[in-house]
C-alpha cells in the first residue's frame, strides 16, 4: 500500500499508537489520533508534531470509519470491537502496528510468542545476537514499538521482537525468516473466549512462512508439539529425544542441528529457567550464531526485571518479585523453581481462568498464601474447595508484604494473573512491590 496523502485512522494512544502515528505521517499519510480518553500523554511529540495530526478524542469512531483507507490499532483494542467489525464489513485493512513495522523493516526479523517466557527469552536472545553481530535490536511488546525503530535499520542489522496474541490477530503479510511458540497454556481468554482462538492466534506467527523459514517449537507442550507451520520446524526439549534438535542432557544443553550432537552449556551455570534456555538455544543457533558465543551469552545473562527478581533478603527471609507472572502457568513454572515452600502472594484482575491447578500445587510448594485482588475471592473458594487453609487476605499489595513479613518463609510475589485491576501494568505492580519490600521493619 502507497501511504502518501491516504486517509489512516490510529487508535489507541499508547506508545505503539503514537509510534505507528509518527511512522505513517512520515511517509506521507494524512492520520487522525483517536482514543477513548479525551487527553493523552503526548511526551513523545513535540509541539510542531501534534500540529501535523488530525484527533478524534473521547469516543469510539463509529461514525467516521468510511472516512479512512486503513485503521491501524493498539494490542489492547479488542478486534471484536463493533468499529473494527464495521470497518472489516466495509473492505477497510485493520492493521496492528506490527504489521505496519513488518512491512518497512529491511533486514531479518525473528519473531517471538507463546504464553510464558517471551520477554525472558526475546531479551536473551537479542543479548546473544549482539555479540555475533552488534546491529541486533531488541524490539515488540517487549516496550519497544517496531514502528519506531524501522525506519532506522537496515539490511545489516537484526530484529528479535517479542510479538503477543493481540499484536498477531491483526497481521496480514507479517513474514518473520525465525519465528518461534516457546509453550501455550490458557491465557487472555477474556479477550480470545476461547482457547481454541487464543491457539489460532500464537498461530498466525508462523502463517505467512514459506519452506525456507524456520519454525521453533517446544516439543514438551502438547498444543505446540502438534502445530503445522509450512516453514522448517526445529523442536527444542528437556527430553533426549529424537525429535529435538535442542535438548537436556545430564543436566546439560545440547545441540544436534549440525547433524551430531554438540555440547552448548551445564545448566548449573545459568540463571533462567532451562525451558527458556533451551528456546533461546534453538533460536540463536537458527540465526547461525556460533556456539561458542551462545555459550557466553546463556551463562552472562541474569534474567529480566519482574521475572523470578531477587529484591532483598531481610530478617532473613528472601523475597522475589515475580510481577511478570500474569498466568497460572508462569507461576507454576515460578513455584517449581523454589526448593523449599514458601508464601506466595497472587490475585489480581479477572481473565477468566480456573485457578484448581494452582491450588493443587499448594500442598507441595507453598506453605501459605496472601491473596489480594479481583480474583481474591474466586482463589478463596478454590482453596476451600480443596482443603487448603493456610490463606489471608490483603486489601493491598503493601498489606500483603506487610502480612509476609511477619513469617519466617521466602516471600514469592507472583500474582498469577494481570495487573489491570489495580495498577497501570505489571511494571508498576512489580516496582511497588519492591518498594514495600525495602520498607519493611523502617
Amino acid at each position: 500500500m502507497e501511504f502518501a496523502d491516504k486517509n489512516v485512522l490510529v487508535c489507541g494512544m499508547a506508545r505503539s499508537g503514537q509510534a505507528a502515528a509518527k511512522l505513517l505521517k512520515e511517509l506521507g499519510a494524512i492520520v487522525t489520533l483517536q482514543d477513548q480518553k479525551e487527553d493523552f500523554p503526548k511526551e513523545n511529540f513535540s509541539k510542531e508534531e501534534l500540529e501535523e495530526f488530525k484527533f478524534f478524542l473521547g469516543k469510539n469512531p463509529d461514525d467516521i470509519i468510511g472516512e479512512f483507507d486503513l485503521i491501524v490499532i493498539s494490542p489492547g483494542i479488542s478486534v471484536y470491537a463493533p468499529f473494527i467489525e464495521k470497518a472489516q464489513s466495509m473492505g477497510i485493512p485493520v492493521w496492528g502496528e506490527a504489521e505496519l513495522a513488518f512491512l518497512f523493516c529491511p533486514c531479518p526479523m525473528i519473531a517471538i510468542t507463546g504464553t510464558n517466557g517471551k520477554t525472558t527469552v526475546t531479551t536473551l536472545v537479542g543479548d546473544i545476537l549482539k555479540l555475533y553481530n552488534p546491529k541486533t535490536v531488541i524490539a515488540g511488546n517487549i516496550g519497544i514499538p517496531l514502528t519506531g525503530l524501522v525506519t532506522g535499520l537496515d539490511e545489516s542489522h537484526v530484529v528479535v521482537a517479542e510479538i503477543s496474541s493481540f499484536q498477531l490477530e491483526t497481521i496480514a503479510a507479517f513474514q518473520p525468516a525465525i519465528s518461534a511458540v516457546l509453550n501455550m497454556t490458557p491465557d487472555h481468554l477474556d479477550r480470545h473466549i476461547t482457547m481454541e482462538n487464543y491457539i489460532a492466534a500464537k498461530s498466525r506467527i508462523f502463517e505467512n512462512q514459506r519452506q525456507d523459514d524456520i519454525c521453533v517449537l517446544n516439543y514438551d507442550n502438547d498444543i505446540t508439539k502438534v502445530m503445522q507451520p509450512p516453514s522448517r520446524v526445529v523442536y527444542f526439549s528437556v527430553k533426549d529425544i529424537k525429535e529435538a534438535m535442542v535438548f537436556l542432557r545430564d543436566g546439560c544443553i545440547y545441540s544436534r542441528l549440525n547433524g551430531s550432537d554438540e555440547f552448548i552449556v551445564n545448566t548449573s551455570e545459568l540463571k533462567i529457567m532451562t525451558e527458556n534456555a533451551l528456546a533461546a538455544t534453538a533460536l540463536s543457533l537458527c540465526a547461525k550464531v556460533p556456539i561458542e558465543l551462545v555459550s557466553k551469552g546463556l551463562k552472562a545473562f541474569n534474567g529480566v526485571a519482574h521475572r523470578l527478581e531477587y529484591v532483598a533478603t531481610i530478617n532473613g527471609v528472601e523475597y522475589y518479585n515475580d510481577s511478570k507472572a500474569t498466568n497460572i502457568d508462569a507461576t507454576l513454572k515460578a513455584l517449581d523453581s523454589f526448593n523449599k515452600p514458601v508464601t506466595l502472594i497472587c490475585g489480581g484482575y479477572d481473565k477468566k481462568a480456573d485457578f484448581t491447578t494452582l491450588v493443587q500445587m499448594f500442598a507441595q510448594k507453598v506453605a501459605n498464601i496472601i491473596v489480594i485482588g479481583q480474583t481474591a475471592a474466586q482463589i478463596i473458594a478454590t482453596c476451600d474447595a480443596l482443603g487448603f487453609t493456610a490463606y489471608e487476605r490483603a486489601e493491598t499489595l503493601q498489606e500483603a508484604v506487610e502480612l509476609a513479613s511477619k513469617g519466617d518463609f521466602t516471600v514469592l510475589f507472583s500474582p498469577a494473573c494481570a495487573s489491570l485491576d489495580m495498577f497501570k501494568n505489571f511494571e508498576e505492580r512489580g516496582d511497588l512491590f519492591k518498594k514495600y519490600v525495602h520498607s519493611v521493619n523502617l
